[in-house]
């Protein structure tokens, strides 16, 4: 019997010196490469490993998003492969960008995001769209400088099928008629605040495309006219038809076609359209799945009956809305499988509506019930007594629902992956109870002052999946707190039942300390997100014990005057994966902070840094950081005209900076005309100096003392 003979692997790079990752085939080191492409580090280290993987790792990339244009030409070359073009970072893109990029992938490319770009006209567009037939996906939004003259080259590309034009406000019907003669593909189209186009480009779109499934025409001046073509599309799905102040009841009483394939529509903030006009739009739909009628007219039996027929609805979404007892029980009676209920900040809504809704709707996953000032504890016993698979509860300032109430939540609702409780009375107790659910990923606390380090060790021990933390607490400075005070400060305020601020002091009572933030830090791995500012007894060791998360990417800690650059630094070093940083108010970081972002945290994209005591050495350090795209410097007083000019000239992937109008006359006109050349939009406020209250007296410093308030 002949054996067969296995074929030896062949080196990946023929004529190289002997190297022990020969032995791998190209089809091995692609699947490690597979699993590798949400770490841009992890695939950067991976190329550098040999020239071999170097080689292979330039032929594998698909998806390149590139920080700033200029890096371009550098990488057409070495990655001749990519179909999928993201260019958000990169607010200047022109035309020769474009005519570059339709050239060198003209036979891949096939989606791009330009929605954060500008300085590319339609003659750019026009190259991309003759050259790179195989376009499917193209993302244009806030592209405000657009004309017809762009929507007419948007139509060479015949294969089109995704196309987000949001907040093209130059674009008209003309234009849009263009894209509907040239892109019969299209399936996804979003025409959201594009304000010049109306009835007539919409019935274009409807009549041209067939193949639309999605169709977001918000804030359109659209009447029913339109309408009547878009309900022939056969195969929508999707329809947004928000803040269409154009569409009214009369105007739908008059459609004869139904749309049998929509599976969502978006009513929201319609206020002209009740039950007769929705009655007559979603007459004949058979697939509906979910309505959205936020902020619109009134919640009541007759609006409900609406939805009797259609047995498929999963999501029903009324934040904003009154709704009537009546229309509770209509809703209550809905022979469909509602998975999800939105009732946030509605008005109307009370222990005996909620309580009688969720017993009819016991396979609720997903409630909100946001801002909802009336419920108590029978409402929260009723909804965790009825909907024992919860997954998401959202109770914002919910102030009437007592402490005890949190017991309950974790005791039957197991399966909840995300609570948010922000401004409400929970407790320890609560805390530990919540802390059975295993699978919670975000939970938010913020503004919550009965909770202590006890309740959120447990919490740390116990939900090793948490992602997202909110321990937000109330700022010292905000406008209500100092109304307060100076008011008690002169008068007898019967609030606090006492002469002076004694009776205030509570308002900040949140038992957070390094102690609940190590629990954290050790036992959430996974966490992504956490915020914790204006908590003032946290310190640096906090931000050490954070930093072994080194899945995190945002964390907020402005207001904490115990932090200083040791926390920080630890974070930079721990935490390479840090994208947002907050630290506004922190008065003891300082350069020496700076120095270890600006050598680790080479992820960060947005970070403020106002009233710290950052000077022209740290600012310049953290223009280093090439995705730094976002800052915020207000109130250094160490920063000089100089030094901030410097920083701007070095960081090059500025999109948007906030400074104190004061620097304006002071920085040169030419370095400002050059940033904003290249893409960056400077926001100046003119915003008076804030410091703290006095930790002692309690005494406002805002620009003159207390007596001189009037």
């Amino acid at each position: 019997m002949k054996t067969q003979s296995k074929r030896r692997p062949q080196p990946l790079s023929p004529g190289s010196s002997p190297n022990p990752f020969d032995i791998l085939t190209e089809e091995i080191v692609c699947k490690i490469l597979d699993h590798l492409h949400n770490d841009p580090f992890a695939t950067k280290a991976f190329s550098l490993t040999c020239k071999a993987f170097y080689f292979i790792e330039s032929r594998h990339r698909r998806i390149l998003k590139p920080l700033r244009p200029e890096l371009l030409p550098r990488i057409f070359h070495r990655y001749p492969f990519v179909s999928h073009l993201d260019l958000s970072m990169c607010p200047r893109v022109d035309d020769n960008t474009l005519n570059v990029i339709s050239s060198t992938w003209k036979a891949t490319l096939q989606s791009i995001n330009l929605s954060r770009s500008r300085f590319f006209t339609n003659a750019g567009l026009s190259s991309l769209f003759v050259n790179c037939s195989g376009l499917v996906e193209v993302d244009l939004c806030n592209a405000t400088q657009l004309t017809d003259l762009a929507a007419s080259a948007i139509a060479e590309a015949k294969n089109l099928e995704r196309l987000s034009l949001a907040r093209c406000k130059s674009i008209t019907d003309m234009g849009i008629g263009c894209i509907a003669v040239g892109c019969r593909k299209l399936r996804s189209l979003s025409l959201k605040w594009c304000l010049r186009v109306g009835d007539l480009g919409v019935e274009l779109i409807a009549l041209k495309c067939k193949q639309i499934r999605s169709l977001d025409l918000s804030y359109l001046p659209i009447t029913e006219k339109s309408l009547n073509s878009v309900l022939q599309l056969q195969h929508l799905e999707d329809l947004v038809l928000e803040g269409c102040h154009g569409i009214d009841d009369d105007g739908l009483s008059t459609l004869d076609q139904s749309c049998k394939s929509l599976k969502m529509l978006n009513l929201s903030n319609c206020q002209n359209v009740t039950h007769p006009g929705l009655s007559s739009l979603i007459n004949g739909t058979e697939q509906l799945q979910q309505i959205i009628l936020a902020y619109g007219s009134s919640v009541t039996s007759d609006l409900v009956k609406c939805l009797n027929a259609y047995s498929k609805l999963q999501s029903i979404k009324l934040d904003g809305c009154t709704v009537t007892w009546s229309g509770i029980k209509a809703m209550a009676s809905l022979n469909a499988p509602v998975k999800e209920l939105s009732l946030s900040k509605c008005l109307g809504l009370t222990d005996d509506g909620l309580s009688f809704l969720v017993q009819s709707h016991k396979d609720l996953r997903k409630l909100d019930i946001t801002c909802c000032r009336k419920i108590t504890y029978t409402s929260i016993d009723i909804i965790t007594n009825s909907c024992t698979y919860l997954t998401s509860l959202r109770m914002e300032s919910c102030s009437l629902v007592p402490k005890e109430a949190f017991v309950l939540i974790g005791a039957r609702c197991s399966f909840l992956e995300e609570l948010d409780a922000t401004d409400n009375e929970i407790d320890d107790e609560g805390l530990k109870s919540i802390s059975r659910c295993s699978k919670l990923s975000i939970l938010k606390l913020g503004i919550c002052s009965n909770i202590s380090d006890e309740g959120l060790a447990k919490v740390g021990s116990s939900c090793s999946m948490l992602k997202e933390v909110d321990l937000y607490s109330t700022p010292l400075a905000s406008t209500l707190i100092m109304t307060e005070i100076l008011l008690v400060q002169t008068t007898k305020c019967s609030y606090c039942q006492a002469e002076g601020s004694e009776g205030l002091k509570d308002i900040r009572s949140v038992a957070i300390s390094d102690v609940g933030i190590a629990a954290i830090g050790e036992g959430c791995p996974a966490l992504e997100m956490i915020n914790i500012a204006y908590n003032d007894k946290i310190t640096d060791n906090s931000l050490i014990s954070l930093s072994k998360c080194r899945l995190l990417k945002a964390l907020e800690i402005r207001g904490c005057p115990g932090v200083s650059s040791i926390g920080l630094s630890a974070i930079a070093v721990g935490c390479k994966q840090l994208t947002v940083l907050d630290i506004k108010k922190c008065f003891n970081i300082n350069d020496n902070g700076m120095l270890p972002l600006a050598q680790f945290s080479q992820n960060l994209k947005q970070i403020n840094l106002s009233y710290c005591s950052v000077t022209d050495v740290g600012l310049v350090a953290l223009a280093s950081i090439s995705r730094l795209q976002n800052m915020t410097i207000l109130h250094l007083a160490g920063l000089t005209p100089n030094g901030l000019a410097a920083a701007l000239l070095a960081c090059r992937a500025l999109t948007k900076v906030k400074l104190h109008a004061s620097f304006r006359p002071l920085l040169p006109q030419s370095i400002l005309g050059y940033m904003e050349a290249h893409g960056c939009v400077f926001h100046w406020r003119d915003k008076a100096f804030q410091k703290e209250m006095d930790p002692k007296g309690w005494k406002l410093h805002f620009g003159r003392s207390s007596s001189e308030v009037p």
